[in-house]
């Protein structure tokens, strides 16, 4: 596998890692921006009226169906629609097997997120004179984003290391490697293949987790240099004595 990873050929040539990682990138993104915009408005309404927590119930049950299958499935079904249009065929059916993969934590972590904000902080918006939809934007939402970004981090996740299943109807992706070095009996081609999966998903979270950092409010996720809490009796009971004098 080591030996396969050092080879030049296998990351500049056509369809080489370089390409493949790019349409990996792009099955995962369009997946989880379309989950995004569909998730995020209803899991703020749902949190915020408090009403149709069934929808969260019907879509973690979606992640039980075999991915797979319902692949093969999809694609049975709109193929005999769709003729003369290239790879949207085949792109089709993988990307609604994505977003129905990213779509519920999504959902479910911006419900909780919503759900878990203190009923006092949305009595004083409202006392403010803040409407719904102001109370949603500026009080709810920033609340609810450190649940927001863990549910948005775990869809990546999932899409990333799923999104190899575009290999399955002859697109690209890493998954091309992982197929074509199992069918082949490469098996250096088919364990690099995974690996990079791997160090693509890992990346892909440490660049969520940093945006979360700087995206978050200091006030929501509790970072507070100790030196700026002022009356904070752990930092006074360890400030050496006064020896200013009258």
């Amino acid at each position: 596998m080591i030996a396969w990873l050092n080879d030049p050929g296998n990351w500049t040539a056509p369809g080489g890692i370089f390409d493949q990682l790019w349409s990996h990138l792009q099955y995962a993104l369009i997946a989880l921006v379309v989950a995004a915009a569909l998730a995020l408005p209803v899991g703020l309404l749902i949190g915020h009226a408090g009403r149709g927590r069934w929808l969260v119930t019907v879509a973690n049950a979606v992640r039980a169906l075999p991915v797979v299958g319902l692949l093969i499935l999809l694609y049975v079904m709109l193929a005999p629609h769709i003729h003369g249009r290239g790879d949207t065929v085949y792109l089709l059916p993988t990307e609604i097997v994505l977003i129905l993969l990213a779509i519920p934590p999504i959902l479910a972590s911006t419900v909780a997120g919503v759900e878990n904000v203190d009923p006092a902080v949305r009595d004083a918006a409202a006392g403010m004179g803040m409407r719904g939809g102001q109370v949603v934007r500026r009080v709810e939402l920033p609340n609810a984003l450190p649940l927001v970004f863990s549910g948005v981090r775990s869809a990546t996740l999932q899409v990333i290391a799923t999104a190899t299943v575009a290999a399955y109807l002859g697109l690209g992706g890493l998954g091309r490697f992982v197929y074509d070095g199992q069918a082949s009996q490469n098996f250096a081609e088919r364990d690099a293949g995974a690996l990079l999966v791997a160090l693509l998903a890992v990346a892909a979270d440490l660049v969520l987790a940093l945006a979360q950092r700087y995206t978050v409010s200091r006030g929501v996720s509790g970072r507070f240099p100790r030196r700026t809490l002022v009356g904070d009796p752990v930092a006074t009971a360890d400030a050496p004595p006064s020896t200013h004098t009258a």
